[in-house]
C-alpha cells in the first residue's frame, strides 16, 4: 500500500464550490476506481498549499486504470487550481 498526498491552492472566490465538488463528486468517484482504498481531506494551517487530500492506494497501478483516467484531475476547477504538489509515501 502507498499513501499519496496532494496539495493545491484555489482562489478564495472558488473555494466553497471547490470544496463541495471535491467532497460530493471527486472523492466518491475516485474511491470507486480500482486500487483506491481511502481518501480524506484536510486544510493546511501553515507551510504549504491550503487544500490537502490524503489517499491510500494499493500501488502505482491504481493510476493506470481506465476508471481513474476518466476522472483524474480537478474537473471544472482545472484552470483555477495552483501550487499543485504530490508526495508519494510507501509503508516500511
Amino acid at each position: 500500500m502507498q499513501t499519496h498526498i496532494v496539495f493545491v491552492d484555489i482562489d478564495p472566490e472558488f473555494e466553497a464550490a471547490f470544496d463541495d465538488w471535491y467532497e460530493n463528486r471527486h472523492l466518491p468517484d475516485i474511491l470507486a476506481c480500482p486500487g483506491w482504498l481511502d481518501a480524506r481531506r484536510e486544510k493546511c494551517l501553515e507551510g504549504g498549499p491550503r487544500h490537502v487530500a490524503i489517499y491510500t492506494i494499493t500501488g502505482p497501478e491504481a493510476y493506470e486504470t481506465p476508471e481513474f483516467a476518466a476522472i483524474k484531475g480537478f474537473g471544472p476547477f482545472s484552470d483555477k487550481v495552483r501550487n499543485f504538489r504530490r508526495i508519494r509515501l510507501t509503508q516500511s
